[in-house]
């Protein structure tokens, strides 16, 4: 009997890395098709969605979630890495900023902003990890991109600084931390990260990693999360028996045959047959006639 498909949210400790919880899983449930979505460095904690089965086919969309990160940020210093970890470039000699000071600077980085991507990252140049680069003392132009702050919330806790941020994909706390430690001309870097949401997935869907060592897979299943659930914002869409099967084959179908469902070139649907969420349908739109077409099928 193989595994069903779904998403299992791992709450991942500091110290491992996002493969090693994947290899657990599949050790644990004997299943290959499993992946994550959205690494999470080893020295970050937090929601670490792992896609099982056919759900594997949704990982590119989960990556296109916001996100909300839970950061600690030091003042007065600049690292090779933009963290804590990395070789430390430059130390603030001098008073540092007070925490009203650090809030202004922070809250001001709200809203779209340019933000550059930093040598150590997944981001790839050329096919190539541009952390790979880095590790080799290769520094290459990185275009800056935008990407967009929600909310960016300073906290203070016991004379530490945290950041609340609730981020687009594709931004870079550790980058945040010293955009704000430049704006403040102390310089920063981020201390500790930990992910609390990946779109509609939050920390309190998760299983602690260590706990997995005394779950049953029944145990673990129960935790599996359907697919659809990342859709849910879409429209849904139903089609009668015969459209349906042309779907299921690839064929695009005319709009205009289709009851219930409408919109404009690139919409997105879920798509339902009998059984229950089985697609993703899309709109395009040919020669000035829509058609309904299948985007990703997942059963």
């Amino acid at each position: 009997m193989s595994t069903p498909s779904g998403i299992i949210i791992i709450d991942k400790p500091v110290g491992i890395t996002s493969h090693n919880c994947i290899s657990k899983l599949r050790w644990l449930l004997k299943e290959k098709k499993i992946g994550h979505c959205g690494t999470l460095d080893p020295m970050a904690s937090g929601v670490l969605p792992i896609m099982i089965g056919s759900a594997v086919k949704a990982s590119e969309y989960l990556v296109d979630h916001d996100k909300r990160y839970f950061a600690g940020i030091e003042l007065g210093l600049t690292s090779s890495t933009e963290d804590i970890l990395g070789e430390i470039l430059t130390e603030h000699i001098g008073v540092l900023p007070d925490f009203d000071e650090f809030a202004s600077a922070a809250k001001g980085f709200e809203g779209e902003i340019l933000q550059t991507p930093p040598m150590y990252s997944a981001l790839k140049v050329g096919g190539v990890k541009l952390v790979d680069l880095a590790r080799e003392g290769i520094t290459v132009e990185r275009k800056a991109r935008k990407v967009n702050i929600y909310s960016c919330e300073p906290i203070q806790r016991d004379g530490e600084y945290f950041l609340d941020v609730h981020c687009s994909r594709g931004t870079y706390i550790r980058t945040l931390c010293a955009d704000i430690g430049a704006k403040l001309g102390c310089g920063a870097v981020m201390s500790s990260l930990e992910r609390r949401e990946v779109g509609v997935f939050k920390r309190e869907d998760a299983i602690v990693f260590d706990d997995l060592n005394n779950m049953s897979v029944d145990e673990i299943l129960s935790h599996l999360i359907p697919v659809e659930r990342m859709f849910m914002h879409l429209p849904e869409a139903r089609m009668d028996e015969f459209f349906t099967r042309l779907f299921r084959q690839g064929q695009k179908i005319r709009v205009g045959k289709l009851k219930g469902i409408n919109g404009n070139e690139g919409d997105l649907f879920r798509v339902y047959d009998e059984n229950g969420f089985f697609a993703l349908g899309e709109i395009t739109e040919i020669e000035g006639k829509k058609y309904f077409y299948q985007k990703k099928l997942f059963n």
